[in-house]
């Protein structure tokens, strides 16, 4: 059976656990645990060196990196796919996944940072929130424009293109920044949260939010004994969005981290 190193609240392995349950294979999760302080180690870190989730064991296979995962899944188990057929149209649900990966998902981490995390208060929070806001409402716009006239992102059925922008549009709900009501893309997100297979992954990310106790882990992270991982769009964001000082901050009481060395 395949074994999934996940956690819930990861958009990342929320679109494995998708394309996983589209295609009817079989799975067990394991939560690896370290990961918020950095300590991660054993079996996961042999699977995933970044100590990052999500990781996949299949057998002898060992796969890491949530896109390396779903094009293993798709090579491996073919039917049904999740890519669309044309080299053309692959590429342009690979680039639409590669924004949502990279850019958007900075924001929503940006935001958590603020709500959950206490990064920044008082009118330093609001500057965020208020950029964060005005660049979601940006990246909902370009979405639309990519949906075009098509049922799904994907084309003329779920795939590839709809997990990679599922997960993402429902952490923006979460944090109060729906696509606009009456657009395409909400409708879009509707039929996509219907299927069962975003049903289901995304009710147990709201279970884990709920049973984590969200608020408290800002007391953690003052404290030094949860630390977020600082890497490469997410420390972009923080820095153009006007957080430079969380960030040193976070380095001066050593409640930020970075991607360890391998071996």
């Amino acid at each position: 059976m395949i074994t999934l190193y996940d956690h819930p609240l990861s958009p990342y392995a929320q679109k494995v656990k998708i394309a996983l349950r589209e295609k009817g294979l079989a799975y067990e999760t394991a939560q690896p645990g370290g990961l918020g302080a950095g300590g991660a180690a054993g079996d996961f870190v042999a699977a995933s060196p970044r100590a990052e989730v999500p990781a996949v064991v299949d057998g002898e296979v060992r796969v890491f990196d949530s896109t390396i995962i779903l094009e293993y899944l798709d090579d491996a188990y073919p039917d049904p796919a999740m890519r669309p057929a044309s080299a053309a149209e692959r590429a342009r649900v690979r680039m639409l996944e590669e924004v949502m990966d990279t850019h958007y998902e900075a924001i929503n981490w940006g935001l958590s940072e603020i709500r959950w995390f206490g990064r920044a208060e008082g009118e330093a929070a609001d500057a965020l929130f208020a950029k964060a806001k005005a660049q979601i409402e940006g990246f909902h716009a370009w979405l639309e424009a990519q949906l075009g006239d098509r049922a799904w992102f994907n084309g003329e059925a779920f795939g590839w293109g709809d997990l990679s922008v599922a997960p993402y549009l429902n952490g923006s709900a979460s944090h109060g920044y729906p696509p606009a009501a009456g657009g395409k893309l909400a409708e879009w997100l509707a039929r996509a949260n219907a299927r069962p297979s975003v049903a289901e992954t995304m009710g147990e990310a709201a279970q884990s939010a709920r049973a984590s106790a969200m608020p408290n882990v800002a007391e953690l992270v003052e404290k030094g004994l949860f630390k977020r991982e600082y890497r490469d769009h997410r420390l972009e964001w923080m820095i153009k969005s006007g957080g430079v000082d969380v960030v040193l901050k976070g380095l001066e009481r050593d409640n930020i981290r970075f991607a360890p060395a391998f071996g």
